[in-house]
């Protein structure tokens, strides 16, 4: 598990956010309810739940010092 700050990837982010099995989940409307996670899968909703209490993004930093 990971502690401390998160290293953004450009190229991750595009990847996930063109991919085909989230343009077929979103035009098919085959997605769960928003807060549902831990019903479709208990154990990565959990490992998510603890790696986003430990670590933050440098994004957030950024918008903590340019308020």
């Amino acid at each position: 598990m990971k502690f401390g700050m998160r290293k953004p990837s450009i190229r991750k982010s595009i990847a996930t956010r063109t991919s085909v099995k989230r343009f077929i989940r979103h035009s098919l409307g085959l997605k769960a309810p928003r807060g549902y996670g831990w019903v479709t899968n208990p154990k990565k909703y959990v490992y998510n739940k603890i790696y986003n209490k430990t670590t933050f993004s440098i994004f957030t930093l950024l918008k903590k010092l340019f308020k």
